[in-house]
């Protein structure tokens, strides 16, 4: 089996659930998307990896038109669902790999993705096909969950998150992804971190994570060494326990 369908088996199954779901549909990191990017009316906009669609509907009603892509059909059902619901009408909804664009050269005034680069098995192709496709001068906002910079705490985070979520492949530190933006030849312009505190159980429901893992996971995240434990933060305890994830926020321009 491959990567690609473990993706789509995993979002598939649990499309509604990031529809609905709160850490995606708000946060901070929205709203950063859009400042960061300045949208303008004539803009043609390409969300990479849309999920529950919600950066999608956040800059449709800035620019001339969204293209929302993700590689899960049923999740683009979810996502344009809620969409209509929520008045936008107008977004046009493709399945296509995030890797692989299936669009021009120099089609858009802006590309978006928003916590899903984690997910994609080569993140540098990834980028190169989003610059390709950006017009010179276009904008990316890439948005995602990052590791920690010390490498065995990023081990350890990363094993955390592929046992809830199997379709995991690994969240990169910082230095990384603008390492991967400048070798796509970006100018990188900003970056910033934004924490998150994540509700546990919420986090493993997302997932339908079965039982035993869920023990796992529990023993993870309150045995985690110290370099892993700062990074984690676990507070709280049973149905109230909490921990973070970090989000990186990166704006890059095409020269």
């Amino acid at each position: 089996m491959t990567h690609r369908s473990d993706v789509q088996r995993q979002f598939g199954r649990n499309a509604q659930r990031y529809v609905t779901s709160h850490v995606h549909a708000s946060g901070p990191s929205l709203a950063r998307m859009v400042a960061l990017a300045a949208p303008e009316p004539h803009w043609l906009v390409l969300d990479v990896a849309c999920g529950g669609g919600h950066a999608a509907l956040a800059m449709a009603s800035y620019v001339r038109q969204v293209i929302a892509l993700d590689v899960t059909f049923p999740m683009l059902q979810a996502a344009r669902a809620f969409a209509v619901a929520q008045g936008q009408a107008h977004l046009v909804w493709v399945q296509g790999d995030g890797e692989d664009l299936p669009f021009a050269d120099a089609s858009f005034d802006l590309v978006t993705c928003r916590v899903a680069l984690h997910h994609f098995p080569d993140p540098e192709k990834a980028i190169r096909s989003w610059a390709r496709t950006l017009k010179p001068g276009g904008k990316l906002v890439l948005i995602d969950n990052i590791g920690p910079e010390d490498e065995q705490a990023n081990v350890y985070v990363n094993t955390f998150e592929t046992l809830r979520d199997p379709s995991h492949v690994k969240l990169y530190p910082p230095t990384e992804l603008v390492r991967f933006l400048k070798q796509a030849n970006f100018n990188v312009s900003h970056t910033e971190v934004l924490r998150k505190s994540m509700g546990f159980e919420a986090w493993m429901d997302r997932m339908q994570v079965a039982p035993e893992a869920r023990k796992q996971l529990t023993a993870m995240l309150w045995q985690s060494p110290d370099h892993a434990r700062r990074f984690l933060n676990p507070q709280g305890s049973g149905k109230e326990t909490t921990f973070d994830l970090w989000e990186g926020v990166f704006l890059a321009v095409k020269p």
